[in-house]
C-alpha cells in the first residue's frame, strides 16, 4: 500500500498551512503594522474560515470529485496560494525586521493587503479541499474486512499524527529562523517548492493507490443525493399546481413511471434521514470540544507575543525566535505518541479488554483536562511575568527583553502537546470512525470545523474583552504587553473549559457507539 506517498503530500500540505500561521501574527504586527488584538482577531477568523471550508470540500470529494481528484485540485491550489503569498512581500516597502522603537514600518500600501489577504485565503480554500481528503484516503488504504489491516488502522491515526508532527517540528525551528533574520518572501517560496515536489510524489503512487466506488447507487453520493431529491419535489410540486385536473390523461404506464418516482423519493428520504441522524447523535460532543479549540488557538497567537517579550538568549550569541517554541507542541506529540501506543494502550487493553486500551472518548476528555491545565500554567506564568516586569520598571518598555528566562513558558507549550497526543489524534478517530464508510471526508471535515468555530468564538472573545477592558481605562490585550492582562483573559478560558468539561463527561458517558459492519474493498490498479 502506497501509504507513504499519501502521507508526504499531507506532510507537506501541513508544513505549508503551519508555516503560514504559526508565526502570522509577528507578519500582521510587524511589516503590516496591525495591533495586537486586531491581529490575533484577524489570524482566529482566517483560521475559523480555513477550518470550516472543508466541510465544503468533504461535500464536493464525497458527491462529485472523489477524494483524489480533490487532492490534486487543492495541492494545485495551495502552489498558486503560496506562491502570491510570496509574491505580495515583493510590494511592500517595509523592511521584514521593521516593527520596534529603532524602525518603525510605514503604512502598507492598499495593494499589498489586498494581494496578501486574497493569497492567505486561497491558503484556506486550498486547506478545504485537502484536509478532509488526505487522512480519509491514507485511511482507505487499509481493508477493514482483513482482520490485520483493520487492526492497524486504529495506530495508523497514531504514527500519521506523529510522522507529521516530526518533521513539523523541525520545520517550524528552520522557518521561524528564515521569517525573524533573512525573509518573508524567502520561506514562502520554500513551502511553495516543498508543495510543488510533494504533488509529484503523490502523483508517483497513483496506480497502486486502493480506491473505493459503489456502483449503481447514489447513496455513494449523498451531498449529490440530497440536491436531487429536492430538484424532485420541487418538480413534482410545480406539475401538481401546473396541471389542470379537468385535461389530464393518465395512462396505466405513466401512472407506473409515476409510482416508480414517488417510491424512488421515499427511499432516498429515508437514506438522507439516517445519514442526518449519524451527523446529529455527534453534535454533542462536537459542540462540547469548542473551548478546547479556542485554547488550542491561542498557541500561534499570544504564546508567540509573549514569548517575543522575553530573555531569549541561549548562550552569546543565539536568540530563539519567538514563534519556534511551538515547535515543543510538536516535540512533545513525538515522545508522547509512541508511549501511547506501544506502552499505555497494551497496558490499558490488560484492564479493559479493547483492543485501543481506551475509549475514545475517554481519550479527548484526557485530553481536554491538560488543556485546562495549559491555560491555569499560562496564567500563572504570565501573572510571574507582570510582576517581573514591575519589579524591573519596565512597564512603558516594551522592546525591551524582560529578565525572565523564555524557559519558564516551556510547561504550558508541552501540555498543549499533551492534550494533542490525546484529543486531537482522538477527535480524528471519532470523527472518522462514527460516520458510515461514504462520509469518511465530511467526518473528518467536521472535526475540523470544531477549530473553525472554535477560532470564531476565541476571535470574539478577543475583540469583545479588548473593547470592554479598553472603555474602563486599559486594554488587557494591550499593543504593550507589559500594560496588559492577558493572564486574565486566560484565566477566563480555564473557567470555561472547566465548565466545557463537565458538559463534556455528561454527553460521553451517555453516547453510544455505531454498531461496527463489514465493508467490501475494490482494489483498482
Amino acid at each position: 500500500m502506497m501509504v507513504g506517498s499519501d502521507a508526504a503530500v499531507e506532510i507537506a500540505e501541513r508544513f505549508s498551512f503551519f508555516g503560514v500561521s504559526f508565526n502570522l501574527i509577528t507578519y500582521l504586527t510587524g511589516p503590516l503594522g496591525e495591533g495586537i488584538a486586531e491581529a490575533a482577531s484577524a489570524i482566529n477568523i482566517w483560521n475559523g474560515v480555513a477550518q470550516l471550508l472543508p466541510l465544503l470540500g468533504a461535500a464536493v470529494a464525497d458527491s462529485w470529485l472523489g477524494r483524489f481528484r480533490s487532492i490534486l485540485l487543492a495541492s494545485v491550489i495551495y502552489i498558486l496560494a503560496l506562491a502570491m503569498l510570496a509574491l505580495s512581500t515583493l510590494l511592500s516597502s517595509r523592511s521584514d525586521k521593521c516593527g520596534d522603537a529603532n524602525m518603525p514600518c510605514p503604512s502598507p500600501s492598499g495593494l499589498q493587503m489586498a494581494a496578501f489577504y486574497t493569497s492567505l485565503y486561497m491558503v484556506g480554500l486550498a486547506q478545504a479541499g485537502h484536509k478532509p481528503c488526505v487522512q480519509a484516503f491514507g485511511a482507505d488504504q487499509f481493508d477493514q474486512s482483513d482482520p490485520r489491516e483493520a487492526a492497524s488502522r486504529s495506530s495508523f491515526f497514531n504514527w500519521w499524527y506523529f510522522s507529521i508532527s516530526a518533521g513539523t517540528a523541525i520545520m517550524l525551528v528552520f522557518l521561524s529562523y528564515v521569517q525573524d533574520n533573512i525573509g518573508w518572501g524567502l520561506s514562502f517560496g520554500i513551502l511553495c517548492a516543498m508543495m510543488a515536489f510533494s504533488l509529484v510524489v503523490f502523483l508517483l503512487g497513483t496506480r497502486t493507490y486502493r480506491y473505493y466506488y459503489v456502483f449503481g447507487s447514489k447513496q455513494c453520493r449523498p451531498v449529490a443525493t440530497a440536491c436531487e431529491a429536492f430538484t424532485s419535489w420541487r418538480s413534482s410540486w410545480r406539475k401538481q399546481k401546473l396541471t389542470n385536473p379537468l385535461l389530464a390523461t393518465s395512462t396505466l404506464e405513466s401512472r407506473s413511471h409515476t409510482k416508480d418516482e414517488e417510491q424512488e423519493v421515499v427511499i432516498t428520504h429515508a437514506y438522507l434521514l439516517e445519514e442526518a441522524k449519524v451527523v446529529l447523535r455527534l453534535l454533542p460532543i462536537w459542540s462540547t470540544c469548542l473551548v478546547y479549540a479556542v485554547t488550542f488557538s491561542q498557541t500561534s497567537t499570544f504564546f508567540t507575543k509573549q514569548a517575543s517579550t522575553l530573555d531569549r538568549r541561549v548562550g552569546h550569541r543565539l536568540q530563539v525566535p519567538p514563534a519556534a517554541m511551538q515547535s515543543f507542541i510538536c516535540i512533545t506529540v513525538v515522545v508522547l505518541l509512541p508511549l501511547y501506543d506501544r506502552a499505555l494502550v497494551p497496558l490499558a487493553r490488560r484492564y479493559t479488554g479493547l483492543s485501543s486500551g481506551i475509549t475514545m472518548l475517554q481519550r479527548i476528555g484526557t485530553g481536554m483536562v491538560l488543556s485546562l491545565l495549559s491555560m491555569v500554567v499560562a496564567a500563572l506564568v504570565e501573572t510571574r511575568r507582570l510582576q517581573v516586569v514591575m519589579d524591573a520598571g519596565l512597564a512603558d518598555l516594551p522592546d525591551v527583553p524582560i529578565p525572565m528566562s523564555l524557559w519558564w513558558m516551556l510547561p504550558q507549550y508541552v501540555l498543549v502537546g499533551a492534550a494533542e497526543v490525546f484529543t486531537m489524534v482522538g477527535l480524528q478517530e471519532f470523527f472518522y470512525d462514527q460516520v458510515s464508510d461514504k462520509l469518511r471526508s465530511l467526518g473528518l471535515a467536521l472535526y475540523l470545523s470544531i477549530f473553525g468555530i472554535g477560532n470564531f468564538i476565541s476571535s470574539g472573545l478577543i475583540s469583545g474583552i479588548d473593547r470592554a477592558t479598553t472603555t474602563r481605562g486599559q486594554s488587557w490585550i494591550s499593543n504593550n504587553l507589559n500594560r496588559g492582562h492577558l493572564d486574565y483573559f486566560y484565566w477566563i478560558i480555564a473557567a470555561l473549559s472547566s465548565l466545557d468539561l463537565l458538559l463534556y463527561v455528561f454527553f460521553a458517558v451517555t453516547f453510544k457507539y455505531k454498531t461496527k459492519t463489514s465493508v467490501i474493498v475494490t482494489r483498482i490498479y
